[in-house]
């Protein structure tokens, strides 16, 4: 089955308003349309709104870093689900940063992400053990701990708008940004893959796009998309700049163009 390749550029807290409408001027300046290749923008809630009347809808989807897992209530600072529908095709649930530095556990991220679906978003759902998990050997464990609980209100039907980015916590710039070798994002994905089909069988877990989602640049991209079972990139970092973001747009384009050429 083919399947799309995914790119995410995940702004976190960095460029404001007028910046990001800066940065989506250029990379549209410098980013073709690929048939074959999706690229979502997950700039901050503020800019959301003004990014979406800007962009080439045609190049450019767009993704929340977050949301609240209530449709609507007394929650102050929060934005629902709900609210972001006519906004955005994905919302990123439990990145590293939400686990570590605001606390959210298995119970939220399954809520989250049911809380997407149900809105007719889809999650990008990231799993990644540290590196304290993967010297003790608990990387398998962490995985199925986390792909189980969070797919866990899903039907098989909904399971099928659920993309998961494997983020190998160790390999992020955040964390010390070690560079994970190809052979260790494989295994990694392979195991979800395993995961889901043990859930939900062998057609749901061959369609579903599973992504990278440890430091990844322009230079090495191809490296990762080489990975059989690889469907794209969550992009940290390197998102932040709309060059560097470009070319590796780019370089993922011109490694689908030969491989279709192989093929």
């Amino acid at each position: 089955m083919v399947r799309k390749l995914l790119l995410v550029a995940n702004w976190k807290m960095n460029l404001n308003v007028s910046q990001a409408s800066l940065y989506v001027h250029r990379l549209q300046e410098r980013t073709r349309t690929h048939r074959n290749l999706e690229i979502v923008l997950a700039p901050s809630m503020l800019a959301l709104q003004p990014i979406s009347v800007q962009i080439d809808h045609r190049k450019i989807r767009l993704a929340a870093q977050n949301a609240y897992f209530k449709d609507e209530g007394a929650f102050t600072g929060e934005v629902s689900f709900t609210m972001l529908q006519d906004l955005v095709h994905y919302v990123i649930v439990g990145h590293s940063e939400r686990r570590i530095y605001f606390h959210e556990d298995f119970p939220m991220i399954r809520d989250k992400v049911a809380a997407a679906i149900r809105n007719g978003i889809s999650p990008i759902l990231c799993v990644g053990e540290t590196q304290q998990e993967r010297r003790e050997g608990q990387t398998k464990r962490v995985l199925h701990d986390q792909v189980v609980t969070a797919l866990s209100n899903l039907t098989s039907s909904e399971i099928a708008r659920v993309v998961i980015a494997y983020e190998p916590i160790w390999a992020i710039t955040t964390f010390g940004g070690q560079i994970a070798k190809p052979d260790e994002i494989a295994t990694a994905i392979a195991y979800i893959r395993y995961q889901v089909r043990e859930l939900y069988g062998e057609k749901v877990a061959s369609a579903m796009r599973v992504l990278n989602g440890g430091s990844v640049d322009e230079t090495i991209i191809g490296g990762y998309l080489a990975i059989d079972g690889c469907d794209g990139a969550l992009v940290g970092h390197a998102s932040v700049n709309p060059y560097h973001f470009s070319n590796l747009i780019e370089a993922a384009y011109q490694f689908q163009h030969q491989m279709d050429q192989v093929s």
